[in-house]
């Protein structure tokens, strides 16, 4: 009974050393785009005194007020709190980089059409997503869930300015929430 409790304890000794003592990787925190623009940004304050309505297409001040307005959202700030944060996000996917038929690149963005029809929305609303392991069957726009950790980069692309660069950790397509 003796050598029994002995190697029980014996046992019980080497898995405590050989167990890893590091906790587990946090979760991810379900994110909203609201939650990636700052509280104090109003991206509509220098229009307010426009008439948008009022104006043609080819007027100069229409074609000045987006130009001005595209300026603003490209140089659109960021959320300090998002960087470093372990995140997961759903958006729609624009591929930037392939190897081969494999998206290894690609800009998360907030609603269906956007980037491809211009203007492309504020940069605190278009995230650069990279992935060590390219991602089969993705096309453009696709609805996908995206998990990783955010960082504040920003980066110029055909499609946008980007505030935000997700290192990937998992892609998967977006799933309605239960219940929808």
């Amino acid at each position: 009974m003796r050598v029994s409790l002995i190697l029980i304890s014996i046992c019980a000794a080497i898995v405590v050393l050989i167990t890893p003592t590091t906790q587990a990787a946090e979760p991810y925190k379900n994110t909203t785009w609201e939650s990636l623009v700052p509280k104090d940004w109003d991206p509509a304050k220098e229009f307010k005194s426009l008439n948008l309505g009022a104006m043609q297409d080819s007027d100069p001040r229409a074609m000045d007020a987006l130009s001005k307005m595209k300026d603003t959202w490209g140089n659109a700030p960021t959320e300090r709190s998002m960087d470093g944060a372990r995140i997961k996000i759903s958006g729609f996917a624009i591929p930037l980089e392939m190897k081969g038929d494999k998206v290894t690149e690609f800009l998360l963005v907030p609603y269906f059409g956007a980037c491809i029809h211009t203007p492309p929305p504020p940069a605190n609303q278009i995230v650069h997503v990279i992935s060590k392991k390219p991602i089969d069957a993705m096309r453009t726009m696709d609805a996908v869930t995206v998990s990783g950790t955010m960082g504040l980069n920003r980066a110029e692309s055909p499609w946008g300015t980007s505030g935000y660069r997700l290192a990937v950790d998992k892609v998967e397509p977006y799933k309605l929430p239960d219940g929808k």
